[in-house]
């Protein structure tokens, strides 16, 4: 049975909102910062440019995702402390909307979300208002001892995917409660959308395809290491547990070589490390290195450069082989 909300209950107010957030920041290289003009008031999708698309279930899927910590206020901005505060003044509700729009007519059609009840204004107005058609596809929170609430609000509130956000699902194996992923993936799906699951820890992945867990797809980290702030020798703690907040992937190298056994869509995420590696480099990386999609994080004035490096990227890729096939 589908419980998903229709787009006129979504929008008339029947559906309480915990919808998700939009874009986390990352940062290119620029001379000084040039916001783009604000946009026409209905977006027209792809206006301004065609993004490359995969599958994900019945989905059509832009290859560059959207991020989403900017509405809900997330940046790893390691010892900057200011930085968060800085982020949610510059990122008003109406830049938001902006921004969103500026994504659509650039080709990005999905964004990657957790469930806030305060950004459903956003994503409402955004749909009502300007007539966008993004979609969301939500981080799941499923807790240990109720995980179904929370996925099952995601799909009623309009989500068109789910996933088990990765902190979870490396909580969920390091409480040795990895076949709850399993549970929860079947769950998502018997409500009518893909399921998948999340991950920063591989052995996430490794325990989900050795089980068969039944995941649609996988978010799992992926960047290089080539970066001033990158882990040290003597920082071994998982990822969640690291309090410097500078790296993601404990080892790019068995992400990259495991990812190649596994014939699921892949969403790569924190490729920029966040923020710390340029576009022009986490890009190649990540869709060189058997990435079906990746989810950065985007201010508005990042949103037009990155869109085209994308583009570009992707191309070249696509005309290679890859030891990884495209899996979606």
């Amino acid at each position: 049975m589908n419980h998903r909300l229709n787009r006129r209950e979504f929008l008339s107010g029947t559906a309480l909102a915990t919808a998700g957030a939009v874009i986390a920041g990352q940062t290119n290289s620029v001379a000084a910062i040039d916001t783009p003009t604000a946009p026409t008031a209905r977006v027209v999708p792809g206006s301004k440019g065609a993004m490359p698309v995969g599958k994900i279930g019945g989905m059509t899927v832009s290859r560059l995702i959207s991020g989403g910590n900017l509405i809900s206020g997330w940046a790893h901005s390691r010892d900057l402390h200011y930085v968060p505060s800085l982020m949610r003044a510059y990122n008003t509700e109406e830049k938001v909307l902006d921004t969103l729009q500026l994504l659509e007519e650039q080709g990005v059609n999905t964004i990657i979300a957790d469930p806030r009840k305060n950004v459903m204004n956003v994503f409402s107005r955004y749909w009502k208002e300007r007539g966008g058609k993004i979609q969301w596809i939500a981080e799941g929170h499923p807790d240990i001892d109720d995980w179904k609430t929370n996925l099952k609000q995601s799909i009623d509130f309009g989500a068109v995917a789910v996933y088990i956000q990765g902190v979870k699902s490396d909580y969920f194996l390091k409480e040795g409660q990895g076949e709850l992923l399993g549970k929860c993936v079947d769950f998502i799906k018997s409500l009518g959308v893909p399921g998948g699951i999340g991950a920063h820890k591989l052995e996430v992945l490794m325990e989900a395809e050795k089980n068969n867990y039944g995941a649609d797809f996988y978010v799992k980290t992926l960047h290089h290491t080539k970066y001033w702030s990158t882990r040290r020798p003597d920082q071994t703690q998982d990822v969640v547990d690291n309090t410097a907040d500078n790296y993601w992937d404990f080892d790019p190298d068995k992400t990259i070589a495991f990812m190649q056994t596994v014939k699921k869509p892949w969403i790569a995420f924190k490729v920029l490390a966040a923020g710390a590696i340029q576009p022009s480099s986490g890009f190649p990386f990540a869709f060189e290195n058997g990435a079906d999609f990746i989810c950065v994080g985007m201010f508005d004035f990042q949103v037009e450069k990155n869109a085209k490096l994308a583009r570009e990227v992707i191309q070249k890729v696509q005309q290679k082989n890859r030891k990884r096939g495209w899996m979606a």
